[in-house]
């Protein structure tokens, strides 16, 4: 068998693959197993976007994260999560403004490492939705947010055969409220940020 073949058939054995898992995918919170979950980092996303001279936003985002979930599919709002975020690890479509993004002048990434958010509450406003309450620590600053969060599944992951549980999740902060001041582009930029995540969990124990 030449490789060209078997790399088309390895393709397509992927496709169906991932074809047949997403066919199990259930949005029925009960379905999924309460316990403890960790965050697939590699599959999950931060992104942030600020309003750039009042006319465009600008998006970036942070490539490494990191967290816990507690989850229980029956009373989700006893669920709990805390999420890490590496500052260093802020990312945009410029080099540059990574560098003065990771410096003293904005994250201080040196100083500050990480943002941590740590629920408080959960209010359950859908089927699939609900309202995340909880303490942000950025640049020092502990300051108290909430996000909009949707469920968005749940079956067996298919590269670890633990099962796994998507959310997306959105909320607006303001950077002045965590001393993000006096950077010598902030006339140029609002006071709003919105926080756009995509979280994949996978229980730490598969269950028997």
């Amino acid at each position: 068998m030449s490789r060209r073949i078997a790399a088309a058939l390895s393709c397509g054995a992927a496709v169906m693959l991932a074809q047949g898992a997403c066919a199990q995918v259930s949005t029925d919170v009960t379905k999924a197993p309460s316990g403890t979950y960790r965050l697939q980092s590699s599959h999950s996303q931060l992104l942030f976007s600020i309003l750039h001279i009042g006319l465009t936003d600008y998006y970036g985002r942070f490539d490494h994260l990191s967290g816990t979930l507690n989850f229980d599919s029956v009373h989700p709002q006893n669920s709990a999560v805390s999420i890490a975020v590496d500052t260093a690890s802020v990312d945009t479509t410029s080099p540059q403004l990574n560098m003065d993004l990771k410096s003293a002048d904005v994250f201080d990434a040196d100083k500050y490492p990480q943002a941590v958010f740590k629920s408080v509450s959960v209010v359950r406003t859908g089927a699939t939705a609900g309202t995340i309450v909880g303490d942000l620590t950025l640049h020092g600053v502990t300051k108290r947010v909430s996000l909009d969060a949707t469920f968005s599944g749940g079956e067996l992951d298919p590269l670890t055969s633990n099962y796994a549980i998507g959310f997306r999740a959105s909320g607006t902060i303001k950077r002045t409220d965590f001393g993000l001041t006096g950077m010598p582009w902030e006339p140029m930029v609002g006071d709003d940020v919105t926080l756009i995540i995509q979280a994949m969990f996978d229980q730490e124990n598969n269950p028997t």
